[in-house]
């Protein structure tokens, strides 16, 4: 099993980027693909981007200026967020796929995902 804590969130003005971090333990992270989703008060959880297992294959959601990447020596994956809105404030949390089907097809879809970190809040001031 392995266990995600994500980090690099914080309180940024709008047009700002910020870099939020998921580091893993407990198993190596180069068997998971993996996601970045995000929840705005009220809102149901969304997709932000996913990567596979490899790196090679990125998705992202329409609209997001966001780039995802992963560091597979580190155990982590990065979302380099820029251009930052008022509406991209939220809770940002990564996951972590373990199907062998998906690992170079990463998932749009939360239930997918079997393990979840606890979230980094994000909050962009306009």
């Amino acid at each position: 099993q392995v266990q995600l804590v994500e980090s690099g969130g914080g309180l940024v003005q709008a047009g700002g980027s910020l870099r939020l971090a998921c580091t893993a333990s407990g198993r190596t992270l180069s068997s998971y693909a993996m996601g970045w989703f995000r929840q705005a008060p009220g809102k149901e959880r969304e997709f932000v981007a996913a990567i596979s297992r490899s790196g090679r294959t990125t998705y992202y959601a329409d609209s997001v200026r966001f780039t995802i990447s992963r560091d597979n020596a580190k155990n982590t994956v990065y979302l380099q967020m820029v251009s930052l809105k008022a509406e991209d404030t939220a809770v940002y949390y990564c996951a972590a796929d373990s199907a062998t089907a998906r690992a170079g097809v990463p998932s749009r879809s939360r239930n997918d995902y079997d393990y979840w970190g606890q979230g980094t809040q994000v909050t962009v001031s306009s």
